[in-house]
């Protein structure tokens, strides 16, 4: 949990300092940020996504993924609850922002949802977090890494997105606090080809991460985090019938 708390911290701090430097930077610098982060994160995606050693796992984590992830409509639920959150913040004016004017709540939910979904997709995340929660020092270290990067971003997207940013460290609590309490309790429960698999599946995530970022599309990206579950269970799964999933 101590890397957890960590990340949190950072995040917290990056968006202190961020809601500070906001109001006095011009709109077109916070753009043009925000841009620069967009293509940080499309990189990593690109990344991340070539660990997979056979992408028809990525594929079917992420087609069946998305079908539970609309069913179960976590977007919206998210969306309800960066809402609720920003209801009990008291944030009630309209505010400008590089996206252009828009309703506080608007912007609150956006900087939540984005900086959630940035914080809590990607390796570091979870083999970090379960390695930490195993008492690991390379966990540890993994996600004093991952604390320092989202600080910087941070910074950047509580300058562009205002105070939601900041409520995201109620996400890291859940995912990376969760996934250390998993760690601690299950152990060494993740093989190699689980973890390159999951990698390569939330890559494909951050790419469309991207997306949102650069403003070319926004995908309902919420609704594609079953897809980090599912990866590593088809991958289990495939080992339990004998199917080898790196053929030579």
């Amino acid at each position: 949990m101590g890397g957890a708390i960590l990340n949190m911290v950072t995040v917290a701090l990056g968006s202190l300092i961020g809601l500070l430097l906001g109001s006095r930077l011009p709109a077109k610098i916070q753009e043009s940020v925000i841009i620069g982060l967009g293509l940080v994160t499309l990189f990593v995606g690109v990344s991340n996504a070539s660990k997979t050693g056979n992408v028809v796992i990525p594929l079917l984590s992420i087609v069946l993924g998305v079908i539970v992830g609309e069913l179960l409509d976590i977007q919206t639920r998210l969306e309800q609850f960066g809402g609720w959150l920003q209801s009990r913040a008291g944030v009630s004016r309209a505010e400008s922002s590089s996206t252009g004017t828009m309703d506080a709540r608007t912007r609150f939910i956006t900087g939540f949802m984005t900086a959630s979904l940035v914080f809590c997709i990607g390796p570091l995340t979870f083999v970090g977090s379960i390695q930490d929660g195993m008492g690991l020092a390379i966990g540890f270290q993994q996600l004093v890494i991952k604390s320092v990067l989202d600080m910087f971003a941070s910074m950047a997207f509580a300058a562009s997105f205002g105070v939601g940013v900041l409520f995201s460290i109620i996400s890291i609590l859940l995912i990376q606090g969760g996934l250390s309490l998993l760690g601690m309790v299950l152990g060494d429960f993740m093989s190699t080809p689980m973890i390159n698999e999951m990698t390569g599946t939330g890559g494909l995530q951050l790419l469309g991460l991207s997306l949102i970022l650069l403003d070319v599309k926004k995908p309902r990206m919420a609704n594609f985090l079953p897809a980090l579950v599912l990866a590593p269970l088809l991958v289990a799964l495939a080992g339990a019938l004998g199917i080898n999933i790196y053929p030579l």
